[in-house]
């Protein structure tokens, strides 16, 4: 096994260990903790497949993620007030049911991937990522303007959603579903990764004109890549929505695709475990350095220089060395 293997082996073992410790120290609240740093992790996850393997940097991913929160938001809040939700002429009702709720999440996060993707892959570079900032910045004021799910206020949800044979309501089970979902979708990556489909992909972002000169289209390879990649935010923004019971404009917010393509790049961008060490080292210092300044976000900064200028491939790059091509 490889030091990177190693190394992700470790982080494995500390997202069960730590969370398994505060259950039989009674820390409720660390568990909590660890499970906001859970749910980011598959947030940045997500924007791994299209940002790490595909190349494109986008500052308008919150937008998936937003858009599963208000997934959940919406039909939860349906659910609770026993009101149905009118779309185009058809009476729905609401749910509480987690597995339906991830499913439309993923459904509408990922058709307007497909749309913004559609959009945005006729440009590269920095209009590519003005264009995804654009899109943001829409689906943000919208959320703002939308009087009937709270406007600038949001949607609180009183009860958490369930799942078949879980009690969400105990922190431990809640975080032991969100590992699992991150686990799978970490399996996808490595599985995408390795397929001819992420070979393929690496390549359209290495060498375009080689690509098509195979007979390959590096907008369809991207555009695919996007799609999947905003439809693994939604789900993330739906599990965030309900680790808060709440929903609000600011999951659409700018600085929050930001702070997605900050845990990758210091993670270690398209490394498997990058964005799950980047969200970790995130909520650590917003949590310990929090408390003694509101400005912690200048020492956030100087780590993100310091493995910026000297750790080329994050975290991971410092600690293990450059990585294999494949691997």
């Amino acid at each position: 096994m490889t030091r990177e293997g190693w190394l992700n082996l470790a982080v494995l073992a500390a997202l069960v260990a730590v969370p398994a410790w505060a259950l039989v120290m009674d820390e409720p609240f660390t568990i909590t903790l660890a499970t906001r740093a859970v749910i980011l992790a598959l947030a940045a996850a997500g924007l791994n497949v299209a940002l790490g393997i595909g190349g494109l940097v986008s500052l308008g991913h919150a937008v998936f993620f937003g858009l599963g929160g208000y997934a959940m938001g919406i039909l939860a809040f349906h659910a609770q007030n026993y009101t149905p939700l009118e779309l185009f002429g058809v009476s729905l009702p609401g749910t509480k049911s987690m597995p339906v709720i991830w499913l439309v999440a993923v459904v509408v996060s990922g058709l307007a991937a497909f749309v913004i993707g559609l959009l945005a892959l006729r440009t590269s570079g920095v209009y590519f990522i003005m264009i995804t900032l654009a899109f943001g910045q829409m689906f943000y004021f919208f959320s703002i303007s939308w009087a009937a799910y709270g406007g600038e206020d949001g949607v609180s949800i009183y009860v958490r959603n369930g799942f078949p044979g879980l009690n969400t309501l105990v922190p431990i089970q809640f975080y032991g579903l969100c590992l699992a979902v991150l686990l799978a979708v970490l399996a996808l990556t490595a599985a995408l990764m390795r397929s001819p489909f992420g070979l393929a992909l690496n390549a359209a972002r290495q060498a375009p004109e080689r690509v098509r000169a195979v007979g390959l289209d590096p907008v369809r390879l991207r555009l695919a890549a996007f799609t999947l990649s905003g439809a693994i935010t939604g789900l993330a923004g739906a599990l965030f929505a309900d680790l808060n019971r709440f929903v609000s404009p600011s999951m659409f917010s700018w600085q929050l695709s930001g702070e997605f393509i900050v845990f990758i790049i210091l993670g270690g961008t398209a490394r498997l475990f990058g964005p799950v060490i980047g969200a970790a080292i995130f909520v650590l210092m917003e949590h310990w350095l929090g408390q003694l300044s509101e400005y912690w976000h200048i020492w956030f900064g100087l780590l993100l220089l310091a493995v910026t200028l000297w750790g080329q491939g994050g975290v991971i790059g410092l600690l293990t060395g450059r990585a294999r091509p494949h691997d």
